[in-house]
């Protein structure tokens, strides 16, 4: 059996990983287009803020260690084609320049997500770059040799973290975002802004609601970004407005894509084509709680579903049951974490949903370094039904969400979370910790 994977990071290798242990008999061959396999991409920004010495430590599993393991990897085999009536792919040797025809048993589409370029980013300008790969950094890097002012153009997970990044780099940064506020598809306004609040205090200037029109530049290198409030004056541009789902190669093979775009699979990461598989960042998933099918680019739900994948491609049974919406992030000393629906999220989707927001400290509030520490937890009104919760708080606290993710996955009610044993010393927590006090005030009210 010749089982085929296209993309090596996060899903792929994991799926041939698990393909290999599943079933050690089987050909396994990675087809990779860049340079580097098995290595964190959320770890990127961090490189450039200096929190991570090299790219290299970032980096899983390199080639040689995959080959020793008897999986073949194939560094810049860029895969171009495919024919599923054929069962062969089209690949393209970017150093020779060589195309050939490999085939196929099995075939695991993972590859991933691209950064959305709006129009004005297309340009030949140097000292514009968006954060994706290994090489968007060592670009980077190259143009902070003589910057010293940036703007970052977008204000999601990736931007923020850049812009934390550039400013430990010693830079002026200025933050361009066209939403009313920061962190808009993560959570509600208030806490947003909570967010807003302390990149501004660490000296961000936070622009929301300016669209951009343009860039500046003089002998080939940026010099500003033209919004609709002013020219903003940068050395260099981070441009962080999304990604979209890569699915050319599912399109090719006839597989069927879902409403948000991303490749369509059920819980065995089988696409509607026979004998291809997708997973990762250009898949789809099941949102448990909403039951609806979602586009949430997130490395734990890419390694689960390559987890999955795997399995079955070798022959095996497995389901990747889905996803909570589980999301974490830092801006300098704060943390934001978010999982299941925000309230906004709720309210488009016609639920009949409550929040109570409940302000306190990470541990009890007589123990050294107390800090404030803010819950917003949502509920079903008329079933009690936990929907989702929202912290903003000092970093390490706001992992509380994951216990609010676990019960999520069970559908369980807001009682369940107030009834919970969670861990208690004053170091850590109050006797009654934030998440069972919020709990308490929303059982009242769903």
């Amino acid at each position: 059996m010749r089982l085929v994977i296209v993309g090596g990071v996060a899903a792929g290798m994991t799926a041939a990983s698990r393909a290999q242990r599943h079933n050690p008999d089987a050909r396994i061959v990675v087809f990779e287009r860049g340079d580097w396999i098995s290595y964190g991409a959320c770890g990127l920004p961090y490189v450039i803020g200096r929190q991570v010495d090299t790219t290299d430590d970032l980096v899983a599993r390199t080639p040689a260690q995959m080959r020793a393991r008897g999986i073949g990897v194939r560094l810049r085999h860029e895969v171009t084609g495919v024919d599923a009536q054929a069962a062969t792919l089209t690949v393209l040797d970017r150093d020779s320049g060589r195309t050939v025809t490999e085939p196929y048993d099995r075939l695991l589409l993972a590859t991933g997500v691209e950064a959305v370029r709006p129009a004005w980013a297309h340009t030949d300008l140097r000292g514009v770059h968006v954060v994706r790969q290994i090489s968007d950094v060592q670009a980077i890097e190259i143009t902070l040799q003589h910057a010293r002012r940036a703007c970052v153009v977008g204000g999601g997970y990736i931007g923020i973290e850049m812009a934390e990044a550039l400013h430990a780099r010693g830079l002026s940064v200025v933050m361009v975002e066209q939403a009313p506020e920061v962190a808009g598809r993560m959570l509600d306004p208030d806490y947003q802004r909570r967010v807003r609040a302390e990149l501004e205090q660490q000296g961000i200037d936070v622009r929301c609601a300016m669209g951009v029109v343009g860039l500046t530049g003089k002998a080939g290198q940026v010099t500003g970004v033209q919004t609709e409030g002013g020219l903003v004056r940068a050395d260099v541009v981070i441009v962080a407005v999304g990604v979209r789902p890569q699915t050319a190669l599912a399109r090719a093979a006839g597989a069927r894509l879902g409403r948000t775009g991303a490749v369509a699979v059920n819980l065995r990461q089988e696409t509607s084509v026979p004998g291809v598989f997708s997973a990762g960042d250009n898949t789809e998933s099941l949102h448990r709680v909403t039951r609806r099918k979602v586009h949430l680019p997130l490395a734990l739900g890419a390694n689960r579903m390559g987890r999955v994948a795997g399995v079955n491609m070798a022959g095996g049974d497995a389901r990747f049951p889905g996803v909570v919406g589980t999301g974490i992030f830092k801006a300098f000393g704060l943390g934001a974490a978010r999982t299941g629906l925000t309230q906004t999220e709720a309210d488009a989707l016609g639920l009949r949903a409550h929040s109570v927001d409940v302000s306190s400290t990470d541990h009890a509030g007589y123990y050294q370094d107390a800090h404030p520490l803010h819950v917003r937890l949502t509920g079903e009104i008329g079933t009690g039904r936990l929907l989702g919760a929202q912290l903003v708080g000092a970093v390490h606290s706001v992992k509380r969400v994951d216990v609010v993710a676990a019960l999520l996955h069970s559908r369980a009610r807001v009682p369940a979370l107030f009834e919970s044993d969670l861990a208690y010393a004053p170091p850590f927590s109050g006797v009654w910790d934030v998440l069972l006090v919020a709990a308490d005030r929303l059982m009242r009210e769903v």
